[in-house]
């Protein structure tokens, strides 16, 4: 139960004809605050102002007047301490209560005092007679609040109210951006360079601002004060400035092609796979969910439009564009372009393919400094290895020639083994008969004679190769 004494009248003035200077809505709060707490006959304007503040900053009205009744509580407490004499231990104990009045537009504190028969303390406590003098109804266990004349607290006690308010309010606004950039993690957004700091681009955002940490910006690209600038939000985090972009990431490239391309962002079209080397050359695979629907088509847009605008985005950055395919080697021969494939060698064990490409398209398929076939197996998930056809050709014959050594290797058993990827007699006297039997499709006494026949001629190899060394000593003499 509450002792709640009569109200006491103030004049009601308007603050900026005493304070024309003060402009900022929160300077203007603190300060109403403190005229309150004073001996100023001003009545508070915290009602318009903490509609002010929750207009500008968006913080809800209910959380504004929550950190003005926790700071007062925090003042009357230490004003009370100070007062009586008290040390800081016994100060906390004090029962105190902050309300505020929408009606008169302040903060009213209360104190509260448990009833009881005997007095101990008399800061915390108070007789049941005296509080019967006040309400009958009052009963041993109950609390006896009094309102504290708020104006009685003093500047001190206003100066531990403003640093109180000061540093929730910082809060508060730090949760808020936080929450709604929170909701923003994974898009893109747009702001205006500010400054930079040690190789980071400082980014406005309006509410609050980002930085594009030197690791998450593309190196070809170059930024002035002023400019506007968009990029993906990495991350939304407690520290100062909140908000982490990247524009060098792939997904920053996922996103601008979901906003330009509407069968992506609708789901008709899928990104399945994206390989990125931010400000030279990006690979993405799309597939289609709709037949009707060309995956490759629609990311291109009529006459180019639609990944032109991703490339002028990411400045003049290469983008191809391909069809994906559940069939690896289809897959991969997309991925290599703008290179063409003359033929191929697929190892699904290990997940390797090996491209053979026409001379001329050598260069082309492996890129500069081998970005295209980073990219390319980036994309595919396989490892590829390019090869030159005129190289190739000139390795199969040498093969062909060799395999033809074994008496008991057909021209159809020779051109299954190098079909198949074998380039040395090593490997295929590795297999066990049975396994030669399947890879051939000949009987079990074939297939031990090619082993056998394949060991000796391995045999002979060695002792030719032992000759050669022990002739050449003879031949420098």
């Amino acid at each position: 139960m509450i002792l709640n004494p009569d109200r006491y009248d103030s004049k009601i003035v308007f603050l900026s004809d005493f304070y024309p200077q003060w402009s900022n809505i929160k300077t203007l709060l603190l300060l109403i605050l403190e005229i309150q707490m004073t001996n100023r006959s001003v009545q508070s304007g915290l009602a318009l102002l903490i509609e002010s503040v929750h207009k500008e900053k968006g913080i809800p009205k209910e959380r504004l007047v929550g950190v003005l009744e926790d700071a007062m509580c925090k003042a009357a407490k230490q004003w009370l301490r100070q007062k009586r004499g008290m040390s800081a231990l016994e100060g906390d104990q004090h029962d105190i209560e902050a309300r505020y009045n929408s009606d008169r537009g302040e903060v009213e504190i209360f104190e509260f005092k448990k009833i009881v028969d005997t007095v101990e303390n008399k800061h915390l406590e108070v007789s049941l007679d005296e509080a019967k003098g006040h309400d009958e109804t009052f009963e041993i266990g109950d609390s006896m609040g009094v309102k504290l004349e708020v104006m009685g607290l003093g500047r001190i006690s206003a100066q531990t109210a403003r640093q109180h308010i000061l540093q929730k309010i910082r809060d508060l606004e730090r949760e808020m951006i936080h929450n709604e950039f929170k909701d923003r993690e994974g898009e893109i957004i747009s702001g205006i360079v500010r400054r930079f700091e040690k190789g980071n681009i400082i980014v406005d955002l309006g509410k609050t601002e980002a930085t594009l940490d030197y690791k998450q910006q593309v190196r070809s690209e170059t930024y002035r004060s002023g400019d506007a600038i968009e990029a993906y939000v990495l991350e939304v985090t407690n520290s100062q400035p909140p908000v982490k972009l990247s524009r060098n990431k792939e997904e920053f490239l996922i996103k601008l092609f979901e906003r330009e391309v509407p069968e992506i962002y609708e789901g008709l079209v899928t990104i399945r796979a994206c390989a990125r080397a931010a400000g030279s050359r990006s690979k993405i695979a799309v597939e289609s969910h709709d037949e009707s629907i060309d995956p490759v088509g629609a990311c291109v847009g009529l006459r180019g439009s639609r990944v032109q605008a991703v490339v002028a985005e990411l400045r003049g950055e290469a983008i191809d564009i391909i069809p994906f395919s559940e069939d690896p080697t289809r897959y991969v021969i997309e991925a290599i372009a703008p290179a063409t494939v003359a033929k191929f060698i697929l190892e699904n064990e290990t997940k390797k393919i090996e491209l053979i490409v026409p001379d001329e398209q050598l260069s082309k398929a492996i890129g500069r400094h081998g970005q295209n076939v980073r990219l390319a197996t980036k994309l595919t998930g396989w490892n590829i290895d390019i090869k030159a056809l005129s190289r190739y050709e000139a390795k199969m014959k040498h093969l062909y020639e060799l395999f033809s050594t074994i008496p008991s290797l057909s021209e159809e058993n020779i051109d299954i083994l190098l079909r198949t990827g074998y380039e040395n007699l090593v490997d295929i006297v590795d297999l066990e008969p049975d396994q030669l039997m399947i890879l051939l499709e000949v009987s079990e006494e074939e297939a031990v004679q090619i082993l056998a026949d394949t060991d000796q001629r391995i045999i002979e190899i060695l002792q030719e190769e032992r000759r050669l060394k022990e002739d050449i000593p003879e031949e420098a003499e």
